[in-house]
């Protein structure tokens, strides 16, 4: 008799266990739907920018790691960026040092919590090779073509400076990078200061007269960062956090191994297809910025980058591009989501 209802049995058993599993799994899977689908999504600004946390974007782990809904907005420039988070239209936003001093000076409530790289030949004043410029006594007279309030606007005026060459002595018009390269190709400008994917394409046709590493060197460092509206800051501690977490994470995996990093195709074509670089410019794009580690971004932001935004600002003061400036930006600054 017992061997009769063994076997039965021990198939309802599995079929209970079976049916607990699913049930669990469904209600897990159910909970993750509601908090990614039915929660107001966050609207996140982002640019085209080659960095190596562009991989979490592409495959989704800022949403999977925060458990929150995202919508991720496209920007050409950070003065744009700025202009979104002055209105409220967007909660985070990747921006400049530049447009970010020239932010917190105008007072938008706004603070940097995270660096995404230190800029190095990432950007960089490219010359028309049918523009006769080979050396920078040459730009005297030219054209050139630069998005107003931004990193490369910030490094390009730095450059003029040191080579004692007056803003009056060249022509310097305000273009975005779609329309920086509408106006190389028509041969509109004699020189640009871009980004990628803009920088790739007047490369293309043109020669590296300085880039921002350089520049940089010269007293001028910028960089690229992570911003936050302060009032969103205050309300979402954790999902900041998170946001930190999982931006950490794949500079890390570039710097523990950037040879390994970029040998992976699919961290190629992610980033590729985000930001419209070639794929054969990813390796070099990504060696051209220095990004910091969890404890280098607290020393970096306690310490040297309050005191470059300062620098930034004042600059931009003494070229009319802002009306005042305060007499720090530590409150512009916070490291409480790295901790």
């Amino acid at each position: 008799m017992k061997k009769q209802y063994r076997k039965p049995l021990t198939i309802t058993i599995l079929i209970v266990v079976a049916l607990v599993g699913f049930l669990i799994y469904q209600s897990s899977e159910t909970t993750t739907k509601a908090i990614t689908q039915n929660e107001t999504p966050i609207v996140i600004a982002y640019q085209t920018g080659v960095d190596p946390s562009k991989v979490a974007q592409v495959e989704g782990l800022y949403e999977k790691n925060s458990q929150h809904a995202i919508s991720w907005k496209k920007f050409d420039t950070g003065s744009d960026v700025v202009t979104a988070l002055a209105s409220g239209d967007v909660a985070i936003g990747n921006i400049g040092s530049s447009p970010f001093a020239a932010a917190a000076s105008r007072g938008v409530p706004i603070e940097a919590f995270l660096i995404t790289a230190k800029l190095g030949s990432s950007e960089a004043l490219v010359v028309q090779q049918k523009s006769g410029i080979k050396q920078p006594s040459d730009l005297i007279g030219k054209t050139i073509a630069v998005p107003f309030v931004s990193t490369t606007h910030y490094s390009l005026l730095s450059a003029l400076k040191h080579w004692n060459i007056s803003e009056d002595q060249v022509k310097i018009i305000n273009l975005r990078p779609p329309e920086i390269i509408a106006a190389w190709n028509r041969g509109d400008i004699d020189a640009a200061y871009v980004w990628e994917p803009a920088l790739n394409k007047v490369k293309e046709t043109g020669q590296v007269l300085v880039d921002s590493e350089q520049v940089g060197q010269w007293g001028a460092p910028t960089y690229d960062l992570w911003v936050v509206r302060k009032d969103f800051a205050e309300k979402n501690p954790e999902f900041l956090k998170s946001f930190v977490s999982t931006t950490l994470n794949q500079l890390d995996k570039y710097n523990q191994s950037p040879d390994q990093f970029t040998l992976d195709s699919k961290n190629i074509t992610d980033i590729s297809t985000l930001t419209g670089s070639k794929p054969e410019d990813i390796k070099l794009l990504l060696s051209g910025n220095r990004y910091l580690n969890r404890q280098q971004q607290i020393d970096a932001l306690s310490n040297e980058f309050s005191k470059n935004v300062l620098d930034t600002a004042q600059f931009l003061k003494q070229q009319g591009k802002v009306d005042q400036v305060k007499p720090n930006y530590q409150d512009n600054v916070s490291t409480a989501f790295l901790k």
